[in-house]
């Protein structure tokens, strides 16, 4: 079985159900959705209604925090409380692009972490050059595990991930050959580290270079993890799949 982590379905081109049911044919049997807004949630809500592999996650993404207000905070943690999702997120922080309040993304990361103790979910994690700055929020308010998405830090970093009880998402960056450390992180970590997503309309694979990504590139994505590996497709599937129900038993 293929799991994607993390897949934006409600943003994809095209028509949703004709992406998911593409991916299904794939042999991706479930899709965590994420979502960034507030204003995203009823659609990722309906993905998962309209198809029964499809599993919401509810979360303010660090680069849309200019447009939150501490209000919808209470709305999520309604959505939490009513819809029961396998997840909080997509959350975290981002030191990547300019013009973010920092301030405003820590306020807003803290506060999506407490709520995700008390409902006693885990988290998917946005760290894009945040590593340390995330870790050290997530070592304060300690939530149950989760997934550190599209993960691009060091072997150390990946450790003290792991030491929280969180799975590293890899997806299209590693099938670059010139992203030599993801790469090498692929190849070296423990089997327990790791799981597969495709970030899907974003993060295309190298095939897909200045495309749009979809889900059900997550087949020959699999198979580049298993040759990093060097273990069957087969063998990685069945690892990444175990590794995803461990830390996102919503979706077991």
């Amino acid at each position: 079985m293929l799991i994607d982590t993390h897949c934006h379905l409600d943003a994809c081109a095209g028509d949703c159900g004709e992406v998911y049911a593409e991916a299904r044919r794939a042999g991706v049997k479930r899709l965590v959705v994420p979502a960034v807004t507030l204003a995203s949630f009823p659609a990722v809500r309906d993905c998962a209604l309209r198809h029964a592999g499809c599993f919401a996650a509810y979360g303010l993404h660090p680069l849309y925090i200019g447009a939150a207000r501490e209000s919808d905070l209470d709305e999520l943690r309604h959505w939490l409380a009513s819809e029961r999702p396998v997840a909080v997120g997509e959350i975290g922080l981002d030191h990547h692009v300019s013009g973010v309040d920092r301030r405003a993304q820590e306020f807003f990361f803290a506060e999506q972490l407490k709520l995700a103790r008390d409902f006693g979910l885990p988290v998917i994690v946005h760290v894009r050059r945040a590593v340390d700055a995330a870790l050290r929020q997530l070592r304060r308010i300690r939530v149950p595990g989760g997934i550190a998405h599209a993960f691009n830090g060091s072997r150390q970093q990946a450790d003290e991930f792991l030491k929280l009880g969180f799975a590293l998402g890899f997806g299209g960056a590693m099938t670059f050959a010139g992203s030599t450390r993801i790469r090498q992180l692929a190849a070296s970590l423990p089997e327990a580290a790791i799981v597969l997503e495709t970030d899907a309309p974003d993060i295309p694979p190298a095939w897909l270079r200045g495309a749009s990504n979809t889900p059900g590139q997550l087949p020959r994505i699999a198979a580049e993890l298993a040759s990093l590996r060097g273990v069957p497709v087969a063998a990685a599937a069945a690892m990444t799949a175990a590794n995803a129900r461990r830390v996102l038993p919503g979706i077991a």
